[in-house]
């Protein structure tokens, strides 16, 4: 379905560029026309102020001889044929107007059944995605309340997106994260100040590993439901909250990006997010700002103060 999206939507902008040239040569034509029929204009007033045919008339019965006369019988004959001449690529350029006019409707026509067409597949894959999130989440939702997790769920992971960073985001900007709740922010949400970043993103958006390191844990219950924990070198730990599905399990090494599970909204959660944590142990109520933390390590967040 997403490629049908993808090639609909590849045709409508090839279309979208058609509809464009096609308007600028509509432009020109249309400019053309109008310079035509000014010049026919101009033509026209120079012969009525020049007394029309009955000068022409007029010079002949007064001319002084035959040359005279042969003179002025071709310098009418010229204006007349400028006329005609002017007249011919008037009706010309009206037809192939016309004809232009013609085709951009049809483009627009085209257009407009295509962008109809796009906006009917966009909708169903809007539909299919949201059943498919919250049937993730759904099952997510039955792991927590049993308190057992039913193992990785893998994700694919981008060959390029990381490499050769030693530390990123716990979501890729492309995937339109926004920051919420922040560290050490007072709520009604949570007994003391709130001990991470949050960040609103939508069900099933890839969460990853903000360094290289080795998963510490993988929980499956509790306040934070569906949780990994990943220990860092110098004794860092970070954690990732209230996800949707784990891509790891315990022990697993785990690379600067790596996919380790996707976002959702199990456990005490208001709303799809992923809580993130810095923490200096690997429990709770060790956290520091993670913001800073990142930003010290040359991670800047999008929207961050």
């Amino acid at each position: 379905m997403t490629e049908t999206y993808e090639e609909g939507r590849r045709a409508a902008d090839a279309q979208q560029i058609r509809v464009g040239l096609v308007q600028r040569e509509l432009a020109v034509q249309r400019r053309e026309v109008r310079a035509l029929h000014a010049r026919v204009g101009e033509v026209a007033r120079a012969q009525y102020r020049a007394g029309g045919s009955l000068a022409v008339t007029a010079r002949l019965l007064l001319a002084r001889d035959a040359e005279d006369a042969l003179q002025a019988e071709h310098s009418a004959r010229q204006a007349d044929q400028v006329v005609d001449r002017l007249m011919e690529r008037s009706e010309l350029a009206e037809r192939r107007l016309t004809t232009v006019e013609r085709r951009a409707r049809t483009a627009w026509r085209d257009l407009e059944l295509r962008q109809s067409r796009l906006a009917l597949v966009k909708e169903d894959l809007e539909k299919r995605l949201e059943q498919a999130q919250w049937q993730l989440q759904a099952e997510a939702a039955r792991s927590v309340a049993a308190g057992r997790c039913r193992g990785a769920v893998r994700l694919d992971q981008p060959e390029t997106a990381t490499a050769g960073r030693a530390w990123v985001a716990p979501v890729a900007e492309a995937d339109g994260y926004a920051l919420s709740a922040g560290f050490d922010r007072a709520g009604a949400h949570w007994a003391r100040r709130h001990t991470g970043q949050d960040f609103a993103v939508a069900i099933g958006t890839p969460v990853r590993s903000i360094g290289a390191g080795r998963v510490e844990s993988v929980k499956c219950g509790g306040p934070f439901g569906i949780e990994v924990v990943v220990r860092h070198a110098d004794g860092w730990y970070s954690q990732y909250a209230h996800l949707a599905s784990a891509a790891v399990e315990r022990g697993e090494a785990v690379a600067a990006g790596r996919p380790i599970g996707q976002a959702g909204t199990t456990g005490n959660s208001t709303g799809p997010h992923l809580h993130f944590e810095v923490r200096l142990t690997p429990h709770l109520g060790s956290g520091v700002d993670p913001v800073r933390w990142l930003r010290e390590r040359g991670v800047e967040l999008r929207g961050a103060g």
